[in-house]
C-alpha cells in the first residue's frame, strides 16, 4: 500500500518490528492486522450477553429493577410505619406484576394502593390522604389505583371503622401532649361515642371520615379543658381541609342542639353554650343507648334528691351570692306540697325519688321564669355573676359513665340499632332536596318569564302581572310599586333549557353544563 507521500518503498523497524516509509518513515496503517474470523481454531471475540449490562457487569436489568423495587417498597414502610406488613405488600405487588416489579412514578402509586390495601384488608385503620402524601400522589389517583387493585385481584374488603380512624389519630395527636394518662383514656372513649353518634347521624354519609374525626377531636378537648388543641392543628395532622372540619364542627354542635330539646332546660341551649351543657346532653344520650328497644333495657338508677338540689344550688350560684341561698331566701327552694309535682314518686325510703320529665321541666320552668322576673322588676342590681371555680359543666367528671356499648369500636350496623334520642337525615340528602326545591321554583318563575314573552295576553289573564309588587297608600290612592326580581345566571340557564324542549326533571338535577353541551350547543347534531 503506498504512501501518503508516493513512495512505495518500506522498511521494517528493528525496535518495534513496525513497517515505515522508507522516504518519509511514516508508520503505515493496518499493520499487523488480524482478522477476527473464528472457528473452530481460530480467536473469539468479546461478545456481549442479552439481558446484561456490559463487560464487567454482573448483575442483569431484571435483577437490578427488583433490587431497587424493593427497596422502594422498604423506603414508603417505613415513612408509613408499617414495615411489619411490608411482605405483604411486596407479594401483592408481585403478584399483580407477575414478577416484574417496576420503576417510576406509576410504581410509587401502585406501593400506596397496595399499602392501602393491605392495611384496609388486616383490619388496621390507615387513612388515604396519609398514603397520597408520603408516596407523593394526588388522592384521587391513588383512590382510582386502589379500585384497579381491588378489582384485579377480586377482593372484598371490610367496611371502615371511623371509631378506628379517630383512635388512631387521637393516639398520634396525644402523644404529644402533657395529659394524663386517666383523662386521655377517657378523652378517648368520649370520641369514640360522638363519632359513633356522628354516624348514627349521618353526617358521615357520602362524605369523608377525616373531618368528621377532626371535628370530634376539637370538641372534646374543649370539652375536657385541653388547651392548645385546634381545629386548624388537628386538620392538618389528619390531613384534611380546615374549612370542612370547621362545618363538621359545626354540624355536630347542630346536632347536640337537637338533642338537648328533650330535655327541661333545652330551649335556653344554643349553639353557641351547647359545650356547657354538653355534659347533661351527653349523659342523656348515654343512658338512652343502653336502653333496650322494647322497655327490656338496663334499669336506670334512680334520682338522689340531695345530689339534685346540691347541683340545682351551684347553678343557682351563678345568678345570686351564697348569702340569699344560704339564708334560705330563694323562693325557687321553698318547701312545697308534693301535690304541686303529680309526677313525684318515691321508693321505700324516702331520699332516693324519680323524677319524670314534665316534674323536672316544671320545676326549671318555675326558676327560670323567678330570674326573668328579678330582673325585669329591676332586682337584677344585686344579683350578680361570679366566677367560681367548679362551676362550670366540664368541671366534673363524674357524669360521664362509659358504660354504653357505643364506647366502643362497632360495626355501621350496630350503631344504628342504637338509640340516642334523635334521628336525622344526611344532610348531603336534605341540602339537594332543598336546591331540587330551588330549582323547581326557578323553573316555574322562567316558565311564566317565557309565556309573557310568547303571549303578552297571558300576563293580564289572572288580573296580574305575576310580578313582586305591593301596594303603596299615597294621598288616599293605592299605587303599586313593582320589586326589582333579581335574576341570575342560573335563571338565564334554565330559560335556554325550557327553550331547547329539556325535560324538567333533567333541569331539577342541576346538571347544567352536561345539558347543556347534550342540547344546546350540540343540538344539530344526530
Amino acid at each position: 500500500m503506498p504512501c501518503s507521500c508516493g513512495s512505495h518503498s518500506t522498511i521494517r523497524d528493528d525496535q518495534t518490528g513496525n513497517l515505515v516509509c522508507s522516504k518519509c518513515y511514516t508508520i503505515l496503517d493496518f499493520d499487523n492486522y488480524e482478522a477476527q474470523i473464528g472457528g473452530i481454531t481460530g480467536p473469539t471475540g468479546t461478545n456481549i450477553h442479552i439481558g446484561y449490562a456490559g463487560t464487567g457487569s454482573r448483575i442483569s436489568y431484571k435483577d437490578r429493577k427488583i433490587y431497587q423495587a424493593k427497596t422502594l417498597i422498604h423506603g414508603y414502610a417505613l415513612r408509613l410505619d408499617i414495615t411489619y406488613s411490608e411482605s405483604g405488600i411486596t407479594s401483592m405487588i408481585e403478584e399483580i406484576t407477575d414478577g416484574e416489579f417496576g420503576e417510576g412514578d406509576w410504581f410509587n402509586v401502585l406501593i400506596g394502593a397496595c399499602s392501602y390495601v393491605v392495611m384496609r384488608r388486616g383490619k388496621k385503620f390507615f387513612p388515604a390522604a396519609e398514603v397520597a402524601k408520603a408516596v407523593g400522589c394526588d388522592i384521587y389517583e391513588l383512590g382510582r389505583m386502589i379500585a384497579r387493585v381491588v378489582k384485579f385481584l377480586k377482593l372484598s374488603l371490610p367496611e371502615i371503622s371511623i371509631a378506628g380512624l379517630f383512635e388512631r389519630e387521637f393516639n398520634n395527636y396525644m402523644n404529644r401532649k402533657n395529659v394524663d394518662e386517666d383523662k386521655k383514656e377517657m378523652m378517648m372513649k368520649q370520641g369514640i361515642f360522638l363519632v359513633n353518634c356522628a354516624v348514627k347521624w349521618s353526617l358521615t354519609t357520602g362524605r369523608r371520615p377525616l373531618p368528621v374525626v377532626a371535628a370530634v377531636m376539637a370538641f372534646v378537648a374543649e370539652l375536657n379543658g385541653v388547651d392548645g388543641l385546634k381545629i386548624e392543628d388537628v386538620a392538618e395532622h389528619v390531613h384534611a381541609v380546615v374549612s370542612t372540619c370547621k362545618l363538621r364542627y359545626k354540624e355536630l354542635l347542630a346536632a347536640l342542639v337537637r338533642v338537648a330539646q328533650v330535655l327541661p332546660w333545652g330551649k335556653d341551649i344554643s349553639v353557641k353554650n351547647v359545650v356547657k351543657y354538653a355534659p347533661f346532653v351527653i349523659q342523656y344520650m348515654e343512658l338512652k343507648s343502653m336502653e333496650v328497644p322494647g322497655g327490656g333495657g338496663e334499669r336506670v338508677e334512680p334520682f338522689d334528691m340531695e345530689d339534685v338540689i346540691s347541683e340545682c344550688l351551684q347553678k343557682v350560684a351563678a345568678y345570686g351570692n351564697d348569702e340569699n341561698l344560704s339564708n334560705g331566701d330563694s323562693q325557687y327552694f321553698e318547701v312545697r306540697n308534693r301535690s304541686d309535682f303529680p309526677t313525684l314518686s318515691n321508693d321505700n325510703d324516702g331520699n332516693n325519688l324519680k323524677l319524670s320529665h314534665e316534674c323536672l321541666s316544671l320545676i326549671y320552668s318555675t326558676f327560670s321564669n323567678e330570674v326573668d322576673a328579678e330582673k325585669l322588676n329591676g332586682q337584677s342590681g344585686q344579683i350578680h355573676v361570679r366566677k367560681r371555680r367548679g362551676l362550670e359543666p366540664y368541671a366534673y367528671q363524674d357524669w360521664w359513665s362509659g358504660k354504653s356499648e357505643l364506647s366502643k369500636k362497632l360495626l355501621l350496623k350496630q350503631i344504628l340499632e342504637k338509640e340516642v334520642g334523635f334521628d336525622m337525615m344526611p344532610p348531603s340528602f336534605v341540602a339537594g332536596c332543598k336546591a331540587n326545591e330551588r330549582r323547581r321554583q326557578k323553573i316555574d318563575a322562567a316558565k311564566v318569564r317565557i309565556n309573557k314573552i310568547m303571549d303578552p295576553s297571558y300576563a293580564g289573564s289572572d288580573g296580574s302581572d305575576n310580578l313582586n309588587s305591593s301596594e303603596v297608600a299615597c294621598g288616599g290612592k293605592k299605587r303599586k310599586r313593582r320589586q326589582a326580581s333579581e335574576i341570575d345566571w342560573e335563571d338565564f340557564v334554565i330559560e335556554a333549557l325550557l327553550l331547547h324542549r329539556v325535560k324538567e326533571e333533567d333541569i331539577e338535577k342541576g346538571h347544567y353544563r352536561a345539558l347543556l353541551g347534550l342540547y344546546v350547543f350540540n343540538s344539530g347534531t344526530i
